[in-house]
């Protein structure tokens, strides 16, 4: 058995060296592929956790006063709504609150609003919700009330991120299967031009007996070493270019960018399912590719 073992990767290794050239286009055939995956992969995971900490800027509903809705009114709304099994916090602003929190999101600029004459701002209740998806129902039952003006509901904005969050996947999924059916293919025509060139060899090991797979081991074998490199290749390639982006980021420190820096998930926690993903579909394709073609030649 160890015997067999070491024969069979003496020829493997015997079979890359002698076709280095078909064996470097596998290899950055299937590198390239897995450095493809691995961006959509952590894009995936970047773009699901931005999306849920969107939505969680996006679980509450405004509802905003008449002026001359009456306090007593407020406060039976505010009750009303705070008893709904889907409301996780309720919070009345007077036009005061209104007008003190608009200075804080200002910051810098709030002076510009010291020249009016009257307070502009409605009055409001602000209705945080469990469920983001809640907030269509919330949006229905303040509808009831007659002192309601007007109702901010975050719901379209979400939809939207939902439905481009399900395009970038889709479309990932798309390329990855495109990528991995050519990978598969360049694979098996490097494993072909070896099977091709050791033709009179394998012939010669039938005709004395040699099992099918005997035969076959070493060929797939080379595929799942050519896999597995480039599964170590691509792995370290991510790891290094993704580490690079998010200090450029860090680094620029403004606008958007530092929005980005902030919501960017650690490549740490990344690492082991991306290098199992790597591994797994790198091994797969080497190995697929390997026997597609010795499985046709055996049979001819």
């Amino acid at each position: 058995m160890i015997k067999s073992f070491f024969y069979t990767l003496k020829q493997s290794l015997l079979q890359l060296v002698r076709n280095k050239t078909m064996a470097l286009t596998s290899l950055f055939s299937i590198t390239a592929m897995l450095l493809i995956l691995g961006m959509f992969f952590i894009l995936a995971v970047n773009v699901n956790l931005m999306t849920a900490n969107m939505e969680q800027q996006f679980d509450m509903v405004e509802v905003y006063l008449l002026d001359e809705t009456p306090e007593e009114e407020i406060q039976t709304m505010v009750k009303e709504f705070e008893a709904l099994d889907t409301v996780a916090e309720v919070e009345y602003l007077t036009k005061e609150d209104a007008m003190q929190e608009m200075q804080t999101r200002w910051g810098e600029n709030a002076y510009l609003l010291d020249g009016l004459s009257e307070n502009p701002l409605p009055r409001s209740i602000q209705v945080t919700v469990k469920d983001v998806e809640d907030s269509e129902s919330i949006v229905t039952f303040a509808e009831n009330f007659s002192g309601v003006e007007d109702i901010k509901d975050s719901q379209a904005e979400v939809d939207k991120i939902l439905k481009i969050t399900g395009a970038v996947q889709a479309g990932a999924l798309v390329i990855i299967i495109f990528l991995i059916i050519v990978s598969v293919v360049v694979v098996s025509n490097t494993v072909k031009l070896t099977v091709l060139a050791r033709g009179r060899e394998i012939s010669i090991m039938k005709y004395v007996g040699a099992t099918d797979m005997f035969i076959r081991m070493p060929f797939i074998v080379e595929g799942l070493l050519l896999g597995l490199l480039s599964a170590s290749v691509a792995f370290l390639l991510i790891w290094g270019l993704y580490s690079l982006l998010v200090r450029w980021l860090a680094g620029e420190g403004v606008g958007w960018l530092t929005f980005l820096t902030e919501n960017l998930v650690p490549f740490g926690s990344m690492a082991l399912p991306l290098m199992g993903c790597f591994l797994f579909v790198g091994v797969a394709i080497g190995t697929l590719g390997s026997m597609i073609f010795v499985r046709k030649y055996l049979k001819v």
